[in-house]
């Protein structure tokens, strides 16, 4: 990515002012209405701002020049160009995820179109294509390092009702690897059940991922950066780490429950996992 480049959401076919103040908050009786994905990011020393868009329907990359934002440092902060970003449509007549009328939290879009797509200069892991589209429970339960964890786990997600799971994979040329999984069951209040305190208690995951044995919960990750509906537990791999450092995040948005996991030897950078997390959660939401 070059250090021209800023990551944003905006409405398809406008380019954001610099710096535009949040506008006021919906209702909260007016999800349908709801302003939209809006949150500030700090990425180290820059601030990418994700502005609310009302009904938009796609999120795409600004090329703003990094003297236009207050605060953007003249090095590139690592950030990743990242294809513009579309929601995935729905069936005619279905309501999103979290209109009031759908009170189970159904994601009616294809669960698969929902994965976000892969930046520029990724090499795409086709191991977790899975067939059609749809990977295996036993690929999934693979990140996991204990035996006996993905057997409790494994179990515990048919006793929940998975009804499948739809995954995306990368590397980049610095040797980052990202995995993305999204997990849907027939209801909201069953990933609510999953996410915490079962799966992601805040000081530590529960089921510690393969090479991430001492894991933490990120304190670090912005808070800004939160997308309203939106769950989010961040945990980062603890010092000393072996021959990659893990840094994951679960994600709870209606149905839907996500990990996300990045690796990378030597250390997983901030900047680029916290970038991948926040778009994931905004197609979710």
């Amino acid at each position: 990515m070059t250090e021209e480049q800023q990551t944003s959401v905006r409405p398809a076919e406008k380019v954001l002012p610099e710096a535009p103040p949040a506008p006021p908050a919906p209702p909260h009786n007016d999800r349908k209405a709801r302003g939209v994905l809006r949150a500030a990011l700090r990425w180290t020393t820059a601030v990418a701002v994700f502005a609310a868009v009302g009904a938009a329907t796609a999120y795409g990359l600004t090329r703003l020049e990094r003297t236009d934002v207050p605060g953007l440092s003249t090095r590139s902060d690592g950030r990743w160009e990242y294809p513009v970003l579309t929601r995935a449509p729905l069936p005619s007549g279905s309501p999103g995820p979290f209109a009031e009328s759908n009170g189970a939290g159904t994601h009616h879009a294809d669960l698969r179109a929902l994965l976000l797509p892969a930046p520029a200069d990724a090499e795409d892991d086709r191991t977790l294509r899975g067939r059609d589209g749809w990977l295996a429970r036993k690929d999934f339960l693979a990140e996991y390092a204990a035996k006996d964890d993905r057997a409790v786990l494994g179990q515990r997600l048919t006793d929940h009702g998975l009804r499948h799971i739809a995954a995306r994979g990368w590397s980049m040329p610095d040797g980052t690897r990202t995995r993305i999984y999204l997990l849907q069951f027939d209801t909201a209040a069953v990933v609510d059940a999953l996410l915490g305190p079962y799966l992601a208690p805040y000081s530590a995951p529960k089921f510690p991922l393969r090479g991430a044995a001492t894991s933490a919960n990120d304190e670090t990750f912005p808070q800004e950066a939160l997308v309203e509906d939106v769950q989010r537990v961040v945990y980062d791999e603890a010092r000393p780490y072996g021959g990659e450092q893990v840094r994951h995040a679960y994600l709870a948005a209606g149905d839907t429950l996500a990990l996300v996991v990045q690796s990378r030897e030597g250390g997983a950078r901030a900047v680029p996992f916290q970038q991948t997390v926040t778009l994931q959660s905004q197609l979710l939401g």
